[in-house]
């Protein structure tokens, strides 16, 4: 029950706090490799390549390799480059691109970024049409020197990572810390005496949660002397128990004592309809839902029709629908009750009853 979770809670501090999230490494490097004097390179033989030095990202070692006369098999007529992984132990996913920059820095073309997998029996990865040997011949400054850049993202492993809370932050308790006040009296402004027990509240606090009581302490109808008010017709318990709801959005934790039952629910709900707090209503509403019985089902009954509470009159004449249930409630004083109090009601109910045999 909702007083239950307040109740507990308001004894400690909030449960330490963890989340995990889903965490992917990556590491992005670039390196510029360099070639100078391309015309002489120019007749090196296919397959001959010229490399970088080794540059380490991700944990691995990397080399940029250029074939200024391509490579046996899809070069035709073109110069490649390719990204070289040294002897990886395992696989290794990376993304990367490489392009030709002219000695500027200007760059000449432009590859879409690529994801491949390096493993230990296939290393490297790239372009095999990577520039026109012929174009570049003609292209290239007086020197013959050009650049090949590589930006390289070397993606790792996901894992998952779990991260607690560094701060406890205390559990909300404001119903409990509020209810604490009105049980010491502290700051009350309005007392109410039922039945010779008096009760102190706040009157603010309750002006905000019930028009009824708002009416009764700052409307032009309020009580002469606000300070303390006489309530007639309502137990000290049920009024207890009101302010308690009125304080914490809750019922009491003693409810299921000996001191609750059927009756005082009862009670409650008419209290609460009295007050205009629909949450109450509703919450005593529901309780009375759960536990009608021949013996009280048709006190119930007359208190849900005369307080419009809906569900609980259907749950009422569902329950006496069966023939031997509502021969056993005809025999109760509360049927008695019933059909002197809403004889219409009767009418209708057995109407209802008629029509689902």
């Amino acid at each position: 029950m909702a007083s239950n979770s307040i109740a507990s809670a308001s004894h400690g501090q909030q449960l330490p706090k963890t989340t995990s999230r889903c965490l992917t490494p990556s590491f992005t490097a670039t390196h510029d490799f360099e070639v100078t004097s391309y015309p002489l390179l120019q007749g090196i033989g296919v397959e001959k390549l010229v490399s970088s030095t080794v540059f380490s990202v991700g944990g691995f070692n990397w080399t940029i390799s250029f074939f200024p006369d391509g490579v046996r098999h899809g070069s035709f007529g073109n110069a490649s480059a390719f990204l070289n992984c040294f002897s990886p132990d395992k696989d290794v996913r990376a993304r990367f691109t490489l392009n030709l920059l002219d000695k500027s820095g200007t760059q000449v073309t432009k590859f879409e970024e690529m994801e491949y997998i390096f493993t230990p029996k296939c290393v490297y990865r790239g372009y095999a049409q990577f520039i026109g040997k012929s174009w570049l011949k003609s292209w290239s400054d007086s020197n013959g020197s050009f650049i090949i850049r590589c930006v390289l993202t070397v993606i790792g492993e996901s894992h998952s990572e779990v991260k607690r809370s560094r701060v406890l932050v205390p559990w909300p308790n404001l119903q409990g810390q509020l209810e604490g006040m009105r049980k010491k009296g502290e700051g009350a402004d309005v007392t109410f005496s039922v039945c010779g027990n008096l009760f102190h509240a706040h009157r603010c606090l309750l002006a905000a949660r019930s028009l009824v009581f708002k009416a009764e302490l700052f409307g032009p109808m309020k009580e002469k002397a606000t300070r303390s008010i006489k309530v007639e017709d309502i137990e000290p318990l049920v009024f207890e128990a009101l302010l308690h709801f009125v304080y914490t959005d809750s019922m009491p934790d003693d409810e299921h004592s000996k001191d609750w039952n059927m009756a005082k629910l009862q009670h409650l709900l008419v209290a609460a309809d009295r007050y205009g707090l629909d949450g109450l209503k509703a919450l005593c509403e529901s309780k009375l839902c759960e536990c009608i019985d021949v013996e009280t089902v048709a006190t119930t009954l007359v208190l849900a029709e005369q307080h419009h509470c809906k569900d609980l009159q259907e749950a009422c004449v569902e329950f006496m629908a069966p023939q031997n249930v509502l021969q056993a409630v005809m025999a109760t004083d509360g049927f008695k009750h019933l059909v002197a109090s809403c004889p219409l009601l009767m009418k209708d109910i057995l109407h209802k009853i008629s029509r689902t045999d």
